[in-house]
């Protein structure tokens, strides 16, 4: 069994030895694992990086056997970003979301012409980092796996305006007026979730994560026993120590 199509590279981890155990995420196939001999070599070190838009060709004996892999870049994403570690630390956490949330072999074409969309903005215009675009992706990851978010309007009262809450167990919106004394037990929503020209602030970057990242870990990774990607957590990190960094002071990334 073989097949060819563009795929994203979602991880990379050494395979026995000299080669590389890759994670990819194609249109028609879903999430693929594959073995890429001399995957781990610096000749194709630039290839096999997590992001990168490359034309995959799978084969194995079996469907249900781990294939061997090759493949030719289509487009660098990391390349392009190696100066910009908030934007590194998006890219990583959006592969391994994907990589962690989607079953094997099943297939999701708009997660991922989603997924595509957002690491080319992430890559051609990294300056400033489109956090607004990132959370609003984590909103559209939960709602192309069945657990979307409620935006639309009040819970309580019915209003579409001024929606400032969202409520932790149903996923959604509150108003200010229909908080009511609930407010302090509410995920504050970030005005960037609903809006498309919104990039927000480090504080509304803060605060977008905790909302989409309570429910990823509720519905979709803890039903299944397990934590957030490792990589989702370092964009958590990342973000806050850039909220709590003065304007004028840049970020350590290696701290």
């Amino acid at each position: 069994m073989e097949w060819e199509a563009a795929a994203l590279v979602l991880s990379v981890r050494p395979y026995g030895e000299g080669s590389a155990l890759v994670h990819l995420f194609s249109e028609e196939h879903g999430v693929s694992h594959g073995m890429v001999r001399g995957g781990a070599s610096r000749r194709q070190a630039s290839l096999w990086q997590t992001g990168n838009l490359v034309m995959a060709r799978w084969r194995a004996r079996l469907a249900a056997q781990l294939g061997t892999l090759t493949a030719e870049p289509v487009q660098c994403v990391a390349g392009r970003i190696l100066d910009a570690p908030l934007q590194l630390e998006m890219v990583s956490s959006a592969c391994a979301l994907v990589d962690g949330a989607l079953p094997q072999g099943e297939a999701h074409p708009e997660l991922f012409m989603r997924l595509v969309r957002l690491l080319t903005l992430i890559s051609v215009a990294p300056d400033p980092a489109p956090m607004g675009a990132y959370l609003r992706w984590e909103s559209q990851l939960l709602a192309g796996l069945g657990y979307g978010l409620d935006l639309s309007d009040c819970a309580v009262t019915g209003s579409r305006d001024d929606l400032v809450y969202v409520s932790p167990r149903s996923g959604h919106a509150v108003s200010q007026a229909g908080a009511g004394e609930w407010r302090d037990r509410l995920l504050p929503l970030p005005a960037l979730m609903m809006n498309e020209a919104d990039d927000g602030t480090p504080e509304d970057w803060k605060n977008g994560l905790a909302l989409t990242g309570h429910f990823l870990s509720r519905w979709v990774f803890g039903v299944r026993h397990q934590p957030l990607p490792a990589a989702r957590e370092r964009l958590v990190d990342y973000v806050q120590r850039l909220q709590a960094t003065p304007p004028d002071k840049a970020v350590d990334p290696t701290q």
